[in-house]
């Protein structure tokens, strides 16, 4: 065998081993507790992040090995009767779905960052959509909301929906931001000029009654978070050059 032949040989074996490695030191073991059961699988680190935060939509591209372990560790793996008893079902991905996002997956500490900077933003975005001051019936700034979570010192939990999480974080900043949930109950009147036009913009924005006068002008009742009322003012205005006529009800 000649030198360049064993010289290949061996690069190809330390690529190998090299990727090997690689793959499993971004292997952990996710786990799920539930009635005193436990159910273990193993995923790669990086693809359970991304299904975890919704860049990934496959739970199986995840997983490691197609089993279901009571200890992974020890390759025990927990038996169909315990998974149908738990789980409601023995369809694979449905199981590693609710271990994935019930249960405990080890995360980087940079990842933790990220899902929770994520998971504040969903939270500040929804209580600027759909909240307003009730001092001034005007919609809070995301910032205005930032500055009080902040001051709020609250802590985001990475794992928990955002809506899960909005009515103790609500309660919390109440006191720094007063905060009212509800919703705006427009009436505009679109000159025909615009009206085809608009049409999309009042879809968009919770169309609940129209009205095709015989001038071909658009009458429109809507419905929509209050928070988006000065978004809606913003859109309707530029669309109509300032000639919708709006009027808010509530």
């Amino acid at each position: 065998m000649g030198t360049n032949t064993i010289f290949s040989l061996l690069t190809s074996c330390l690529t190998t081993y090299s990727n090997a490695l690689i793959l499993m030191s971004k292997t952990v073991i996710a786990k799920y507790s539930q009635h005193g059961e436990t159910f273990e699988i193993f995923v790669d680190s990086d693809m359970a992040y991304e299904y975890i935060t919704g860049k990934r939509k496959d739970p199986i591209s995840v997983i490691q090995a197609e089993e279901i372990f009571k200890d992974a560790n020890k390759g025990e793996r927990q038996s169909q009767d315990k998974i149908k008893k738990i789980f409601e079902t023995t369809d694979l991905a449905k199981v590693i779905d609710t271990i994935l996002k019930k249960g405990t997956v080890p995360i980087t500490t940079e990842q933790r960052s990220k899902m929770v900077e994520e998971k504040r933003k969903q939270i500040v975005n929804m209580i600027a959509t759909n909240s307003i001051d009730p001092r001034t019936s005007a919609p809070h700034t995301v910032q205005r909301i930032e500055n009080a979570l902040e001051q709020a010192r609250i802590v985001v939990d990475p794992f928990k929906s955002a809506s899960e999480q909005l009515d103790p974080i609500i309660r919390k900043i109440n006191m720094i931001l007063p905060i009212k949930f509800a919703t705006a109950q427009i009436e505009v009147e679109v000159p025909a000029v615009y009206a085809n036009r608009c049409y999309g913009i009042l879809k968009q924005y919770g169309l609940k009654s129209e009205e095709w006068t015989q001038n071909g002008s658009l009458k429109a009742n809507l419905e929509f978070p209050a928070g988006l009322r000065e978004e809606f003012f913003e859109k309707i205005n530029g669309a109509t050059k300032g000639e919708a006529v709006v009027k808010v009800k509530v």
